[in-house]
């Protein structure tokens, strides 16, 4: 027996009379996405080649078959290498625990019979990690390098000019091979740079792949026609300062990270090894005597660019002959580098950019013009100014250090000034709305009110009115309001929601329309993709914010203006997307997230003698163990857990045939690709802890809802046959599933709805 199904215009099976798919109830799935077309660039199209660099003769060929064979390494076993895994990387548990582990595993297998002198897994923990570091893939040791001031040094030189500064780094080249190999970014690397148009042909930006600054990129390096069919590999970098001890603050590092802007922003975002630590870069000091002095400052900007320019010197003959690449899909191919996308802080920008502080490192207004944007600046016209202009005309007129030559002037094609991409988190959500809106508005009420204690009370009644906020997926709490002090970027987040409510009434209606018109762009530009209309609205809510901020300056809030970096950055918004694609996969909020993993967690796990050495070694364990996972999941000896792997292995349980499970894999795809319709695919969330437990009859005098064990009964019967002729409310209740009176059932205060929009 068939029906026939409206909505997918197709037939189905059933059974009792109601449509079943695939012995589950049937459901119309997710419909596809609008169609988009989508432009690729014409000569470097990534064609695939051999590993001697000759391209195949059919660009469409499969890549070679991966080898299935079971060999974990250095591992004995699976359950070796997914123990030392579980205790050194997600547990970081200290040698003591391990070894105290272990122990306890001995002791079991003793009692159940097992030879004492048979040690479970590893002997010690120095066996474990004597395992780990030999795991032979992913390996991008670490080197060091020494740098210290060249000038004439006086027999009273202070301690900064005659110390020697070490750099820790990686080979930037072999890291950037392992990033490409890794099967994990096998779905989520774009191999070519593309332009997306959506159905009513206007421009999609996304990943960084499908901004003009890579396709502009890729013009260029096929200006050679040597480079013809390679594959744009852009590099992107974060430097971030970061404090590891924050009791005293004297305990700091400056990491250095670098990611493929292959790789597609959600998994940029997704902590995987789509972002690797590659340096340590060394951090200059002096006494107090010489700590801001000209000279001094002059230093650390050499110092910084002199490193920049030795660790990334690797990569420098790969940008304009093709380096020989295995890629994540399997195929090999002609890689060309080129420096990416930048991601920095506005105080590492200054740095980087080689300009005064105080001046915009994109673009030549001056300091105290900030709240309009001046002209470009780009390479070329900043070595023009150094040959035409002594060095007080450059800093004074032009904000320009000209003692400090930026790192990109030493690679093709890299100009710092257009590398350095929009920054969310410092210069959106910690910089114009927490440092600059939230504190105005405390500054107003503080000026307005008639006794600084009634502007106290004020600002008690502005936290009451967000502690009141109802609990709701997607809004955080705040039960103490916005009163605390150790603010981060997801606090600030947060508050974004709430806040403009809470105002109302304590501020003037055109503050309150300024605060909403800055949401409006924030909101825009956290987007995952913006296309031309977005762009437009961008540009048209921060124009009524520039119109609406000036109730600041009318109520004494801000009586010098606008002149604010991080605030005047976001007028160069709507270009950077055009240029680098969606903010959210080039922000700084992926460095201060890695900070934790390659930073912070391995210095807390070290002894603190010589932290950094021991830091370094555990980086390095860590991005062998992530590329032995990748490897092994290739290989196919990953599929199902541990206890069922073990079972097959001792012939417990049926063996599973790899090319069984492709198939099934591949037919399911058929089966939802095959099915069209207009219907949306919803999914509800529940908390993970419900609220009470409640029987239905209890709860039904509770609500007031006498009918509630037959609404239920109803409501079940139109989950399991949603294809039903009859209205459910015509249907007998003899007929719905039967449920107790006395059933308990979970009952939780709010759940998440999520659907597809299209």
């Amino acid at each position: 027996m068939a029906r026939f199904c409206t909505l997918c215009e197709r037939t189905y099976p059933t059974q009792h009379g109601y449509i079943k798919h695939n012995t589950l109830y049937h459901r119309h799935p997710k419909p596809r996405p609008p169609p988009t077309v989508i432009q690729y660039h014409p000569a470097l199209n990534a064609s695939p080649c051999d590993a001697n660099g000759t391209f195949l003769a059919n660009p469409n060929a499969k890549p070679p078959a991966d080898d299935i064979f079971e060999d974990f390494g250095p591992f004995e076993d699976r359950p070796s290498f997914e123990y030392a895994e579980l205790a050194f990387e997600k547990m970081a548990a200290s040698k003591g625990d391990i070894e105290h582990y272990l122990r306890v595993l001995h002791g079991k297998a003793i009692l159940a019979g097992q030879d004492p002198n048979e040690k479970p897994f590893f002997e010690s923990p120095k066996h474990l990690l004597a395992a780990i570091d030999d795991i032979q893939c992913g390996d991008a040791g670490w080197s060091s390098f020494s740098i210290r001031y060249d000038g004439p040094l006086a027999p009273d030189a202070p301690a900064w000019k005659r110390q020697r500064y070490v750099v820790h780094t990686r080979n930037t080249l072999r890291v950037a091979e392992n990033m490409c190999a890794s099967t994990d970014f096998k779905h989520a690397w774009h191999t070519r740079p593309y332009e997306q148009y959506d159905v009513n042909g206007s421009r999609v930006f996304s990943d960084v792949m499908s901004a003009s600054w890579a396709w502009k990129e890729a013009d260029k390096i096929a200006e050679d026609p040597a480079t013809h069919g390679a594959m744009l590999t852009p590099l992107c970098f974060a430097a971030d300062k970061t404090t590891v001890s924050v009791a005293t603050g004297h305990q700091e590092f400056h990491p250095l990270y670098m990611m493929a802007g292959n790789v597609t922003n959600e998994m940029r975002r997704a902590h995987r090894d789509a972002s690797v630590p590659i340096a340590f870069l060394a951090i200059a000091k002096a006494e107090r005597e010489w700590d801001d002095t000209a000279e001094f400052r002059l230093f650390k900007k050499q110092l910084y660019h002199t490193a920049l320019r030795h660790i990334l010197e690797p990569l420098r003959p790969g940008m304009t002959t093709p380096h020989i690449m295995r890629c994540p899909d399997g195929h090999y191919r002609r890689a060309i580098f080129s420096i990416g996308p930048i991601i920095a802080d506005y105080p590492e920008q200054v740095f980087l950019s080689g300009i005064v502080q105080g001046w915009c490192p994109k673009c030549q207004a001056p300091p105290e013009e900030l709240d309009k944007a001046g002209a470009p600046r780009f390479r070329e016209h900043t070595h023009q100014l150094w040959e035409t202009f002594n060095r007080k005309t450059l800093y004074d007129v032009f904000g320009i250090v000209n003692d400090v030559r930026p790192f990109t002037d030493y690679f093709p094609r890299a100009d710092i000034h257009e590398l350095l991409a929009p920054d969310l988190l410092h210069q959106l959500i910690k910089g114009t709305f927490k440092d600059h809106l939230v504190s105005w508005v405390e500054d107003y009420i503080r000026l307005t009110a008639p006794s600084a204690r009634a502007a106290k009370r004020i600002l008690d009644d502005i936290d009451r009115r967000i502690a009141a906020a109802p609990a709701f997926p997607g809004l955080r709490r705040f039960p103490q309001g916005r009163n605390f002090k150790q603010w981060t970027g997801n606090d600030s987040k947060a508050l974004m929601k709430v806040l403009l409510p809470a105002l109302v009434g304590y501020v003037p209606d055109q503050m309150i329309e300024c605060i909403g018109a800055f949401l409006d762009f924030a909101y825009l530009a956290r987007r995952s993709s913006l296309d031309i209309p977005a762009l437009d609205a961008m540009d048209a809510a921060l124009a009524r914010f520039c119109e609406l901020r000036e109730v600041f300056i009318e109520t004494g809030v801000r009586p010098d203006g606008f002149s604010l970096p991080r605030q005047h950055a976001l007028l160069h918004y709507t270009y950077m997307i055009k240029q680098f694609g969606s903010p959210n996969g080039v922000c700084t909020s992926i460095s201060e997230s890695k900070h934790i993993t390659a930073v912070k967690r391995p210095w807390r796990a070290s002894n603190r003698n010589n932290p950094l050495i021991q830091i370094l070694r555990t980086n390095t364990r860590l991005s062998k163990l992530t590329a032995l996972r990748v490897e092994l999941g290739r290989r196919g000896v990953l599929r199902s857990n541990i206890v069922t792997y073990a079972m097959r292995k001792v012939g417990l349980a049926p063996p599973e045939d790899r090319q069984d499970v492709l198939e099934r894999r591949h037919s399911a795809a058929q089966d939802v690709a095959d099915i069209d319709g207009p219907e949306v695919e919803s999914q509800v969330r529940l908390p993970a802890r419900h609220a009470y437990l409640s029987r239905i009859s209890v709860l039904a005098r509770r609500l007031r809802v006498p009918s509630l064990n037959e609404l239920l009964r109803r409501f079940l019967h139109e989950q399991l046959y949603p294809d039903f002729d009859e209205p459910d409310d015509h249907v007998p209740l003899a007929a719905c599933p039967w449920i107790s009176p006395s059933t308990s059932i979970k009952v939780y205060n709010s759940a998440t709805a999520i659907f597809f929009a299209p």
